[in-house]
């Protein structure tokens, strides 16, 4: 058994609410989501040379990431519909954390209170996620070296759309973080046993 990796953790626990509820148009949604250079794991690649990366920012593999097909098929599982994601991922100059953007429309007649409700119900008692208030969206300096998600969203009537935005820290909540917390429901330990120290300077 495996633990979701950082990409569909930043792209999965926003989303999963909502279709859940039938909230959002499942054949409307874009992931652009960007990551910090240890996103790419330890392994050398020109591509993640301190000269490749700095001063620069840019897509890679879009709409054929191999996450692409993991994520559709858990949401497609989960909501007992065929769900369809568009999936860009970008590498930015910095070591670690995951900003993602979701893009959806929303079924008719749904309005803030509704995304807000779901969003609040669902993840009520979950320690580690954090729903944030409209005037404070996620930003990944607030979850660097801990084991949190950051979820907030702005609904944009004009134009019909929901903006998800999600932060974590790559390789804590996308990686070893989140398997010890999968570790502890497993054997039935505090789910924050051992996660919830002070993470070090930002």
């Amino acid at each position: 058994m495996g633990a979701p990796g950082c990409y569909p953790t930043s792209v999965l626990l926003p989303l999963l609410p909502l279709l859940k509820r039938n909230l959002i148009d499942t054949h409307t949604i874009i992931a652009d989501s960007k990551s910090g250079v240890s996103g790419a794991g330890r392994s050398l690649s020109l591509t993640t040379h301190f000269c490749e990366v700095n001063e620069s920012f840019k897509a890679y593999k879009p709409a054929e990431h191999r996450h692409n097909p993991e994520m559709e098929e858990v949401l497609t599982i989960e909501t007992g519909q065929p769900v369809h994601l568009t999936f860009v991922p970008h590498l930015v100059p910095m070591s670690r954390g995951i900003l993602t953007t979701l893009y959806a429309t929303p079924v008719k007649g749904i309005d803030h209170k509704d995304i807000e409700d779901c969003l609040a119900t669902f993840y009520s008692g979950r320690p580690f996620v954090r729903i944030c208030r409209e005037s404070r969206l996620p930003d990944t300096r607030n979850v660097r070296g801990t084991n949190y998600c950051d979820i907030g969203f702005k609904l944009d009537e004009r134009n019909q759309r929901l903006i998800l935005i999600s932060a974590i820290d790559n390789l804590v909540k996308g990686a070893a973080g989140q398997a010890v917390q999968n570790m502890n429901i497993m054997l039935g330990l505090d789910e924050t046993a051992g996660l919830q120290m002070v993470p070090f300077p930002v």
